[in-house]
């Protein structure tokens, strides 16, 4: 009775407004009736036809159908050769319930579709609910019939004229430098994937200044790259290095990775610690930023305050109004069970890692005592290529493991909803992922070349394979290398693979589907208008558009998962240990611009139109992204200041130097570094001469390795404690600092821009206002 009221109500209201607009109005009535068809079909199933009626398959599929109409769902049956096309469309009055309990609902009675017609992404939400908690007698749902082999698939048909409209507007290559329409893809795909896009296009965006800032530290480095006085001491250096690895290594000079050295300076010099203060603030100005922007557009589409479990409750009413809501269930078994199971996962992730060093360690050997020089003078370089390449295969297969070991432990969890469901999985999965990619990078940047021994002490593995070393110019070039290969290969593949599949897909379906088309038969224009002069597709155009769809690439829940996975996995990559590779910003904005109209292109006309759904954030990524900044403060940190040369450079220039001990004389303080840096070994020691042959060592009585410990009795130096100690003072102070700036920046940059707030307001105002003249009139009217 008070819907029926209110309706009157607002019916009088715009009777005046009415009739001005029904001479504006009624040239558009036949376009307006072919554009909003409300007898368009809202979801298609497809099932395998079979003669014998008596066959288990075909009476679950007679069994399912007539349940959706015992909820006043119209079925259309269409049957094509041996498939069977079910059209499902549900009734206005379903639409006409979903909005009067928005407007009694605590969290979404602000919503626009409360007061406006159902747009169709509405619908198609609406009936994907129904479709997916219709039950058979024994209890089977529509995707336990889709995993028994019931019914072939299901998919919401893309609309032609809006996806023309996105064709143009979005989703082509010639708007690569324009921008997104957002409020178009919101009303096509729904606020979840608008929200994706406009999270993407502000991190594109933003990545601007960071690709500007990382250039400007490459150039930084480049332009002492011949003047260096490090890199000359290497280039000129006389030096006989000790043997690399057993029995097949040989001394060699140090002035034989000269270019090593020039390269290791790119990406290794005093711009690095300022980058990486910059990357770790900038990661914190993204997020608050980007949770300014997103508050822009939420509460333009009338969803600030949306509740993704009310909506849900709303639809199970919807669905049926005798349901009961599920419980919140707790089972301190089941997270044991998967705790322990997630930790099994972390250690096998991390044995893999293992694996790989196992791999760089013999392949050194191997490669150093191949017949062709050039491959044995450069092993070391390809030892780091060939387990960046690795490295690479590992996460693109243990993507797929870690997908599927994510599956199993929600399941057993019980999660109560989809959103539950959802955020359960995000962050098991990129907990999997995050192992998988920064494992062996976490090794190189703190392991590599600091457990390996000394000479006469070397750690190996079995007895027999010797542990890396790092170069003399240090350990941050294998860094770059592993993550240069890695983040090229996995954007530069991934983006092949994910556009090259459905398109070949596409153009292989649809020869068939042009041979499909033909045996519909043609279609006149006077099969298709009513007897009112309605316009309704008649069969055969109705068969036409669902197998042009149907032959389209299959979507599921999850496939905008992958993409947000893929993106906030390079975000990690951009702002973790992004002191070893100042270009990584830059290699991730120039992705980013294609990577938005690929999936434009991929999500408009390769594939099947994913389902909308409404929210008003990109959810518990939010909280993976700050994660991410936090790791990054520290990663950087540790990377600066135990891994980089910067720390020991910083201390022998004011400390050991030339210029600290009065000798300088016209010379660099950097003088004499690399020398300083190094220990000798003799081969007059008993313990050195059961690591180094004979005739590894070609005559030479020393050599010398990388270390800071005393020819006599290779103790560690005086001079190696202090650099310690400054290196952990570094650590803690970069920490403190950057993190000192993060709560600054977060705090003085508000979640929300006052003028989002002020319409919030002025929105709630003006609704309790209507709430106020209603009641009166209600009152009015009684009396």
């Amino acid at each position: 009775m008070f819907f029926r009221d209110r309706e009157a109500m607002e019916l009088r209201e715009r009777e005046k407004s009415k009739e001005q607009d029904e001479v504006c109005i009624e040239p558009l009535i036949p376009t307006l009736a072919s554009m909003h068809s409300p007898l368009m079909h809202d979801f298609v199933l497809v099932a395998h036809k079979t003669e014998d009626k008596e066959d288990e398959v075909q009476k679950k599929q007679a069994a399912f159908v007539e349940a959706l109409k015992k909820k006043n769902m119209k079925v259309t049956e269409i049957v094509l050769d041996d498939q069977v096309f079910y059209g499902v469309m549900a009734p206005s009055e379903v639409f006409e319930k979903y909005k009067y309990l928005l407007k009694v609902s605590d969290a979404c009675n602000s919503s626009g579709e409360q007061k406006d017609g159902v747009p169709k992404s509405t619908r198609i939400r609406i009936v994907y609910f129904v479709l997916l908690h219709t039950y058979l007698r024994n209890g089977e749902d529509l995707q336990e019939l889709m995993r028994k082999g019931v019914f072939e698939s299901m998919f919401c048909l893309h609309e032609r004229r809006k996806q023309k409209v996105l064709r143009q507007k979005w989703a082509r290559w010639s708007a690569l430098f324009t921008w997104q329409p957002f409020n178009d893809i919101r009303e096509y795909f729904g606020e979840k994937v608008a929200l994706y896009y406009l999270w993407l296009g502000w991190y594109t965006l933003l990545l601007v200044p960071a690709a500007v800032v990382g250039v400007i530290i490459f150039l930084y480095g480049l332009a002492f790259f011949k003047t260096s006085p490090l890199i000359r001491e290497v280039c000129d250096s006389d030096i006989i290095m000790c043997p690399r690895c057993e029995n097949s290594c040989y001394v060699w000079k140090l002035s034989d990775t000269c270019s090593y050295a020039k390269v290791s300076h790119l990406f290794d010099n005093e711009g690095t610690v300022a980058f990486a203060m910059f990357m770790a603030i900038w990661a914190t100005m993204f997020l608050e930023l980007w949770k300014r922007h997103r508050a822009r557009y939420v509460s333009k589409w009338k969803v600030y305050d949306w509740c993704e479990e009310e909506e849900e409750l709303i639809m199970e009413i919807v669905n049926d109004p005798e349901s009961k809501p599920k419980e919140f269930r707790h089972s301190y078994w089941r997270s044991a069970l998967v705790l322990a199971l997630f930790t099994l996962v972390l250690v096998v992730i991390i044995g893999l890692t293992h694996a790989l060093v196992l791999f760089r360690v013999v392949m050194r050997a191997v490669l150093a005592n191949q017949a062709w020089e050039f491959l044995t003078t450069h092993s070391n370089t390809a030892v780091v290529m060939m387990g960046a390449t690795l490295h690479y295969i590992t996460i693109q297969v243990m993507t797929r493991v870690n997908r599927y070991v994510a599956f199993k432990l929600c399941e057993i969890e019980k999660c109560r909803s989809f959103a539950a469901t959802e955020r359960s999985f995000t962050v098991k999965m990129f907990t999997f992922q995050f192992f998988t990619a920064f494992s062996s990078l976490i090794y190189i940047a703190f392991f590599l070349g600091r457990i390996n021994g000394h000479p006469g002490n070397y750690v190996k593995l079995a007895g027999k394979w010797r542990l890396e070393e790092c170069h003399p110019s240090g350990c941050l070039t294998d860094l770059f290398i592993q993550m240069a290969v890695i983040l090229v290969l996995k954007q530069t593949l991934n983006n092949i693979f994910e556009f090259t599949i459905p398109w070949f897909q596409r153009c292989f379906r649809q020869t068939t589907a042009k041979k499909l088309q033909r045996r519909c038969g043609n279609c006149y224009r006077k099969a298709c208008r009513q007897e009112d002069g309605k316009l309704e597709p008649c069969d055969t155009c109705k068969l036409r558009e669902w197998i042009k769809n149907y032959h389209l690439h299959n979507v599921n829940s999850f496939s905008l998962f992958n993409e947000y996975l893929e993106m906030v996995m390079q975000f990690s990559f951009t702002t973790i240990f992004v002191a070893a590779f100042p270009l990584a910003p830059l290699l991730a904005l120039l992705n980013n611009m294609f990577e938005i109209r690929l999936d434009a292109i991929k999500m408009v006309s390769l594939e099947r139109r994913l389902v909308p759904k409404k929210t008003n954030d990109i959810g518990v990524w939010t909280k993976v992204l700050e994660a991410i900044g936090v790791l990054a403060v520290i990663a950087n940190g540790l990377v600066i200041g135990i891994s980089s040369d910067f720390i020991p450079r910083l201390v022998y220039r004011y400390n050991y130097g030339p210029c600290a001990n009065g000798t300088a004389n016209g010379l660099d303080c950097m003088t004499g570094y690399i020398n300083d840096t190094l220990s000798t070994a003799y081969m007059s020691d008993e313990r050195v001469q059961k690591d180094f042959y004979p005739h590894q060592m070609i005559n030479a009585t020393q050599c010398s390795y990388k270390d800071y410990r005393r020819n006599e009795d290779y103790t560690l130096t005086s001079q190696y404690w202090f650099i310690l100690a400054i290196r952990f003072a570094f650590v803690i102070l970069f920490e403190h600092v950057v993190v000192l700036c993060k709560f600054i920046a977060a705090w003085f940059i508000p979640n929300s821009p006052m003028r989002v707030k002020n319409r919030r307001l002025e929105d709630k105002f003006k609704r309790l206002k209507e709430e106020l003249r209603f009641m009166n009139y209600r009152y009015d009217t009684q009396v």
